[in-house]
């Protein structure tokens, strides 16, 4: 199996901190990490729920794809991330398979993983992000 277990669900958001507030309040959740993302153009708040995480994002400008998302589409689901035990592999392997890939190289992401994109034309709609714990 390519995919170990989920890693995130992320949720764009227009407030990061509104958002972080409302699930403290809410679901009793705490921040266990907060990182900006300068080549994502993303503020993000990860929730741990379990050995997973809830991953608010927030776009740092405008020209941010996730500023462009919720342009179009408002607050919600944004992406999947699913653990992976080498990104490189399971690019190869997806690539192989014909997926449709939004990085064709591991890439640095949050939190010191290494990460990769699949596009959500290519897979059932949903976009989906590889995360490599290192």
């Amino acid at each position: 199996m390519l995919l170990t277990e989920i890693d995130h669900v992320a949720i764009a958001v227009h407030d990061l901190d509104a958002a972080v507030d409302y699930y403290e309040s809410t679901f009793g959740a705490s921040v266990t990490h907060r990182e900006v993302v300068e080549s994502d153009g993303v503020q993000e708040a990860l929730l741990a729920v379990a050995d997973s995480y809830i991953q608010l994002i927030a776009p740092t400008s405008d020209e941010s794809p996730v500023a462009k998302f919720l342009e179009r589409r408002g607050e919600g689901l944004h992406h999947v991330g699913y653990r992976v035990d080498s990104c490189e592999q399971a690019l190869t392997q997806l690539k192989d398979a014909g997926a449709r890939l939004i990085d064709t190289e591991p890439r640095p992401g949050s939190r010191g993983t290494t990460i990769a994109f699949v596009h959500p034309k290519g897979a059932l709609g949903t976009l989906i992000e590889l995360v490599q714990e290192n």
